[in-house]
């Protein structure tokens, strides 16, 4: 009887062989290779919402789900056969294994969808922010969709073929692919076309070609300004007024990421708004925002186009309402404590707060009180009409503890991390409702300091830009898709003060305006008040959308 002696597991032996494995394969090879994976492995969150929809379910489930699964292929390793070439084609993989690690993190925690406008507010977030985004939890993501795939592909090798005929093959794989896809689609119809329908959203879930598809729009020229600039209210000019008419002044405070929902003024549970509440602002308790992200919201609410006409390349090219005051005579000043002013106050008065070392700001930021420094000798500088914009850090997560000073934090305990993911929601709420007291401090400063001055007559204007969720339906932050955006990324605070010099000067009717601010509002009101408010004459203004226009004698 003979004895088979078995072989020793030699871990030496195995890491030899995992070194020396060197395998060749053309390029194209590489792009199906790359996307089968970004399609089974690389896109859970597109694959969770679909079966969420229904859509997959009954007894045809499983022949829409293989159909869809191959569409996905097709597209996605169509678009891997025009971007891999040559000795490039490794690298740009690379950099497409690790932004779509870090999209699925931001998908899965987060629940945020690449679209085009998200793509945007990615690439123009400034390193401060994108600081607060980029915590040690995206490890971990990284590691589990990229780590294995950059292995594999620093293994292997690509085989070179002459240029004709390595593209004549390229040509007839990607042929392949466009008929698989179409294949897909129509054998898939019947099961997948409400999907498609209902649903456009979801392909905002594809990764990487969601990131891919978006990038190219923004570098083709999607929401850039071409051509010569559309000029805006040539035509503005003050109302003619007594000689001994005081000089009017309009702080327009343009808040960042506070919801309608936890706003104390508007019913909310606790009161966040403590110090306005006891003020005579008048608070508007259901405006809706042009959009959800500062980089759409911004721009519109300063525009005569309003939601329904948003045109991100039409807004990049134009003047705004702070130009059409400038036309009118109206001096303007935007004092910045964030991101900029998205083009707003292109050419105009600009300052920027938290580059300001000599305010004794932190190491991160300064908190928003930074913007009344100096703001009674910015007034004193112009003697005539004046509008003064104050552009809010507020609560732009997911840093929400950093908005807040020491003692404002009054609802404990918080979430003192850059990471939602390591606090529980009663935190992330806590310190979001600490960061809107500091809002609430802010504006009630405002005004204390304008109903100071007898010299103008004064307004003050507080409007949020956009909402935010704080877990609701597994949601946070904002930037979804306008479409299916919940309301608390869409509704936000709005309110009104003026001084008894302004409210007697433009015979204003307060229970009038109180009865007024009960009533829907938004974002397209803005352009039109303010223009309504200080007496600007000009063929853009129009009186419907004027919310102090039917109060005001």
């Amino acid at each position: 009887m003979s004895v088979v002696a078995l072989p020793l597991w030699r871990p030496q032996q195995m890491v030899d062989r995992l070194l020396a494995w060197r395998p060749t394969i053309t390029t194209e090879a590489l792009a199906l290779w790359a996307s089968l994976y970004f399609a089974v492995a690389g896109n859970l969150p597109f694959w969770r919402a679909v079966f969420a929809t229904g859509a997959l379910a009954g007894g045809s489930g499983a022949r829409a789900a293989a159909c869809l699964l191959l569409l996905v292929f097709a597209l996605q390793a169509f678009l891997f056969c025009i971007l891999l070439h040559g000795r490039l084609a490794r690298p740009v993989l690379a950099v497409l294994l690790l932004a779509g690690a870090a999209a699925h993190h931001y998908m899965v925690a987060y629940g945020v969808y690449f679209d085009t406008d998200m793509v945007r507010n990615v690439l123009h977030t400034d390193t401060r922010e994108a600081g607060e985004l980029l915590g040690w939890s995206l490890l971990p993501s990284l590691l589990a969709y990229a780590g294995l795939p950059l292995l594999v592909l620093s293994r292997v090798r690509l085989r070179r073929r002459p240029p004709v005929r390595a593209a004549l093959l390229r040509l007839g794989i990607m042929l392949a692919l466009a008929l698989l896809a179409a294949g897909s689609a129509l054998a898939g119809f019947q099961d997948l076309s409400a999907l498609m329908r209902n649903h456009r959203e979801l392909r905002h879930l594809i990764t990487p070609g969601n990131l891919v598809m978006a990038t190219a729009a923004i570098a083709h020229g999607d929401g850039v300004a071409h051509g010569p600039r559309r000029e805006l209210g040539h035509d503005a000019a003050i109302a003619a007024r007594p000689a001994d008419a005081k000089p009017r002044l309009l702080v327009l405070v343009v808040g960042e990421t506070v919801r309608a929902q936890n706003w104390g003024l508007n019913g909310y549970e606790r009161q966040t708004t403590p110090r306005l509440a006891t003020s005579t602002a008048i608070n508007f308790t259901d405006v809706t925002a042009c959009g959800t992200s500062t980089e759409v919201s911004l721009p519109c609410m300063f525009s005569p186009d309003g939601q329904a006409g948003y045109d991100k390349a039409r807004l990049a090219n134009s003047e705004s309402l702070l130009h059409v005051l400038e036309h009118a005579g109206v001096h303007t000043l935007w004092r910045d404590n964030q991101s900029g002013c998205k083009g707003v106050c292109s050419g105009l008065a600009f300052e920027a707060m938290r580059h300001d070392a000599a305010a004794g700001c932190g190491a991160h930021e300064c908190h928003d009180g930074i913007l009344l420094a100096g703001l009674d000798a910015a007034i004193d500088r112009w003697p005539g009409d004046q509008v003064i914009v104050l552009h809010q850090i507020g609560n732009h997560g997911p840093a929400y503890h950093r908005r807040t000073p020491p003692e404002l934090r009054r609802y404990t305990p918080t979430c003192d991390s850059d990471d939602l993911g390591h606090c529980s929601r009663e935190q992330v709420v806590n310190s979001y409702d600490n960061a809107v007291l500091a809002t609430d401090a802010l504006v009630a400063d405002a005004i204390t300091l304008l109903a100071a001055r007898d010299d103008r007559d004064s307004a003050l204007i507080y409007v949020s830009d956009h909402g935010e969720s704080l877990g609701e339906n597994g949601l946070y932050l904002h930037g979804l898709p306008y479409a299916i955006a919940p309301d608390t990324q869409k509704k936000v605070p709005m309110l009104a003060w003026l001084s008894p010099g302004m409210a007697g000067a433009r015979h204003v009717d307060r229970a009038c305006l109180q009865r007024r601010a009960d009533a829907a509002a938004s974002h397209d009101d803005l352009f039109h008040s303010v223009l309504g408010l200080l007496e600007v004459r000009t063929a853009l203004y129009d009186r419907d959308l004027d919310v102090f226009s039917e109060c005001t004698a």
